[in-house]
């Protein structure tokens, strides 16, 4: 019996095919992980929402979004106070006998907690979150985070939930909960001296960029002088341009994740810039339709 021989086009033909077929298969599990990826920011994003009304619940308002620089445990975020109710408790306690020893989280000695990696703080889309940086020598590596809580349409407005100054109540909410933000994504800036997720200055010495942002945020008097100065709108960014610490975005495609003060989670799309402003604000009188 004669057998035929595999001819040049047909090896051609079948290395196209599995070529085309490992294409497909590549493209379908970067679609899968993408989308994993999405649902486990999303799930970071809710256990954050939950947290903040326990806080409020225990403490009869949402936390300010960081302490002022002079008083007790200055330059303290948010999240360092909702870490009880993160199932971070020993993390929490960490914090407070740090404090009791040396009120100043960097110097002389950094905080046991500055460099910690808390995952429930970071987006998995983004790597760098994954592990802790030196930013500053001074101060030795620090823990990052991808989340901001929103200050309102810009920070130095505080028309939003979160400020400095802030211990804002469910009640003063007067838009409406499910119409208000809480939190949205923001990778940390491209020289990460922002998005500290335990304690930060922040842009401005207030904790604008650090702890908190608004939608439609302007650059500071400090730093970032080569970046224009706003208004910044939610839109698409890039880790290598450090303009876009300004404004939120994600490195999900086409949106970002936002936790609103109802504690449900929505995927804005980038498109929904326009209506943002809108419902960054606690009391503002607007009436947003679909925003999704």
């Amino acid at each position: 019996m004669t057998r035929r021989a595999v001819g040049l086009i047909d090896l051609l033909v079948s290395m196209a095919i599995v070529a085309i077929l490992m294409g497909l298969l590549i493209s379908a599990v970067q679609r899968v992980r993408a989308v994993a990826t999405r649902l486990q920011c999303t799930n970071h994003l809710k256990q954050q929402a939950l947290a903040l009304h326990q806080f409020h619940d225990s403490e009869g308002g949402f936390p300010n979004s960081m302490n002022p620089g002079t008083g007790p445990r200055p330059y303290l975020s948010w999240r360092a106070k909702i870490l009880p109710y993160l199932e971070q408790q020993s993390a929490w306690d960490q914090a407070n006998a740090d404090f009791a020893r040396q009120n100043d989280p960097f110097r002389p000695t950094a905080h046991s907690n500055l460099p910690r990696v808390i995952p429930m703080f970071a987006c998995p889309a983004d790597d760098r979150t994954a592990t802790a940086w030196i930013v500053y020598p001074a101060n030795g590596p620090v823990g990052l985070s991808s989340y901001l809580a929103c200050s309102g349409t810009q920070s130095r407005l505080n028309d939003g939930v979160f400020s400095a100054t802030s211990k804002t109540q469910i009640v003063h909410i007067t838009d409406g909960t499910s119409q208000t933000l809480l939190i949205g994504e923001r990778p940390p800036s491209t020289d990460l001296r922002f998005s500290w997720w335990y304690a930060g200055i922040g842009h401005d010495g207030g904790g604008k960029l650090e702890h908190h942002l608004g939608v439609t945020e302007r650059r500071g008097r400090y730093g970032y002088h080569n970046c224009a100065e706003g208004p910044y709108a939610f839109g698409p960014g890039d880790l290598k341009q450090h303009c876009d610490a300004f404004h939120y975005w994600s490195l999900h495609t086409g949106g970002a994740n936002f936790a609103f003060a109802d504690g449900s989670i929505h995927f804005l799309r980038y498109s929904a810039s326009a209506v943002l402003p809108a419902l960054a604000t606690r009391a503002g009188g607007e009436t947003v339709g679909d925003f999704e």
